[in-house]
């Protein structure tokens, strides 16, 4: 069930098109993304490297670079620790090759998802101290790692935490008070004390601007950072921050970088998905590239990965870069399979009715908990966690939905962990088996959500007929790009299409090409993507059985078709012609106009 809603906010439409040369549609367009101010749609369509925010905002960035600095001077061993994911293996990248630029003595370990687990913890801390580490530098973690850093400390090192995720805190009387770790410097910029303007960079980002002020610091020029932009740019779309602010700049830059990038690791996981040819979008950055770097992460070592990102020799990048290819090739198929065990686990147990699904699949491997949560909570539109069965206990990961809190609805039930951490969206955490039923008990009993939360709500943009489109506007649209979480692409809308043909294109079931005509008579090509067979009975059961076959047999029929839409050019031999790429759909049967 679905409910379309049409933007309706205000504004000088026809103004902002003449200030900023556009249609009156991009600027609706851009007041419907919470645009309001002139600054604002200036910073939107041409934001420059100039517009981000100085590095130095960052609470105790300059702290961080004065105790490393000294470190390299200094010659002490530097760690970095970092997480498995995209984001993760960005930053590594990013800290390792920025602190060798400066002449540190420094390697890296990113933990085994499977033996470590997340994050920082005594083991590495162990292993670090016995090589003669004087000095840990976490990247994307950290922040939550309060008793491993002290325990650190206790053996005389060093640590500087860089992260972005929540701060951990605890609340008593309705006030709330961080549990921030007593590292020599602790560079977040979610601590509430910390100026920098804008919240939401990944964990990559923040050791750029990190970078940035440490080679202010041995006199190397910023722009020799700007190398690093391509990989901050995939790790902000992999890690799906919102594409809004500085980071729709870091990832424009960084996408007009990707296809002449100097990274050879990079360019051979391009070539090996057939991508050499192509505009790199963040669509490549977050479905095709990112699930690479990700795959050595869930089967096998990130360090895969890394490795892949700092080699040089061009042979060896080709081998790695199929290595990680086959590698996201096993893993779809894992989670296609995870993905069908979580639907049967939520029938036979009857709990599709909770609000919070707590889905437990016991040999599932626990790096595609996830990606598993993720699709359920598409299907149902509940926030979802998925829970497997480790060596070490349960270990899990959690997606959720707009009005659902998820890491600050954990922190209510944190008794039933034994370690986790997150985001408003998205969580994982580890936990006795014996808390289970508990834990799903908790967290139903305390969630606030309503059956109007678990509908799906549809925002168009615009209702606007194909008759208006072309392609001068579509290479308009480009502006809008990249887009992403927080920059979605636009969404718009027409009532009433007679399908005059369909069939389905392929193999697996999952591809619509139509023909439609609108009331007016103007005829348009459309694609959906998509289960063709319950699209086919969604007709069905709207129109009936004999109204669907006479469209499958491209007869008149008396289906109508009110769809949202994307529009874009299909370049098919030679051939260029508008077409519409359908996204959301629902009949109606018109018998008197059949």
């Amino acid at each position: 069930m679905e409910q379309w809603f049409i933007s309706a906010k205000k504004a000088d439409f026809n103004g902002i098109a003449r200030h900023f040369g556009i249609s009156p549609v991009l600027a609706r367009l851009m007041r419907n993304r919470n645009l309001t101010t002139e600054e604002e749609m200036r910073k939107y369509l041409y934001g420059s490297l100039e517009d981000l925010y100085e590095p130095s905002l960052l609470k105790d960035a300059e702290k961080g670079v004065q105790v490393i600095k000294e470190k390299i001077m200094a010659g002490k061993k530097i760690r970095i620790i970092s997480d498995y994911d995209v984001d993760g293996v960005s930053s590594n990248y990013i800290l390792y090759r920025g602190l060798a630029r400066c002449g540190a003595q420094v390697d890296y370990r990113i933990p085994d998802r499977v033996a470590d687990g997340y994050g920082i913890n005594e083991h590495l801390i162990d292993q670090a101290y016995e090589d003669g580490v004087d000095t840990v530098i976490t990247c994307d973690n950290g922040i939550a790692a309060a008793e491993q850093i002290s325990y650190g400390n206790g053996l005389g090192m060093t640590f500087v935490v860089t992260d972005h995720h929540d701060v951990p805190f605890v609340e008593k009387d309705g006030v709330r008070t961080e549990q921030i770790p007593e590292a020599a410097a602790v560079i977040n910029p979610k601590q509430e004390d910390c100026a920098y303007p804008f919240k939401n960079i990944c964990g990559a980002v923040v050791v750029y601007k990190f970078i940035e002020l440490l080679y202010d610091a041995f006199g190397i020029g910023r722009r020799e950072a700007q190398e690093f932009l391509e990989i901050a740019a995939m790790a902000t779309v992999c890690d799906v921050m919102i594409l809004q602010d500085e980071n729709r700049i870091l990832v424009k830059e960084g996408l007009r970088r990707m296809n002449e990038t100097k990274i050879r690791g990079l360019r051979a996981l391009i070539d090996a998905n057939h991508l050499e040819d192509k505009k790199i979008t963040a669509y490549h950055l977050g479905f095709i590239l990112g699930p690479c770097i990700n795959a050595s992460g869930r089967l096998k070592t990130a360090k895969k990965a890394l490795d892949l990102l700092l080699c040089t020799e061009e042979s060896a990048c080709r081998a790695m870069a199929e290595e990680l290819l086959e590698l996201n090739s096993e893993r779809k198929e894992m989670t296609r399979k995870g993905e069908e065990e979580a639907h049967r686990y939520l029938e036979e147990t009857g709990q599709m009715q909770d609000k919070v699904l707590v889905i437990f699949l016991p040999d599932c491997h626990e790096s595609i908990a996830g990606i598993i949560a993720g699709r359920i909570r598409e299907c149902y539109n509940k926030p979802v966690f998925v829970i497997t069965r480790t060596r070490e206990g349960l270990k899990g990961s959690g997606r959720s939905i707009e009005t659902y809190h998820m890491y600050n609805e954990m922190v209510k039930v944190k008794e039933c962990f034994t370690k986790f951490g997150g985001h408003p969206m998205a969580a994982g955490l580890s936990m006795e088996e014996s808390r289970l039923s508990e834990l799903r008990q908790r967290l139903n009993a305390n969630a606030q959500l309503t059956e109007e939360d678990f509908v799906k709500k549809v925002h168009i943009d615009i209702a606007l007929p194909v008759s208006w489109l072309s392609e001068e506007f579509l290479t308009e649209l480009d502006m809008l790009e990249p887009f992403g979480n927080g920059n979605q692409k636009p969404l718009f809308a027409q009532k009433g299409f007679v399908i005059t043909g369909a069939r389905i294109l392929g193999s697996t079931g999952r591809c619509l090409k139509m023909f439609l005509r609108d009331e007016k008579g103007y005829s348009i090509d459309a694609i959906y993507f998509g289960d063709t067979s319950l699209f086919f009975q969604d007709m069905e059961n709207c129109c009936g059985k004999e109204e669907t076959e006479r469209i499958k047999k491209g007869l008149s029929s008396a289906v109508r078709m009110d769809c949202t839409y994307y529009p874009e050019v299909n370049e098919w031999r030679g051939q260029r012609t508008m077409q519409i790429v359908i996204k959301n759909y629902r009949f109606s049967c018109k018998k008197d106009i059949a």
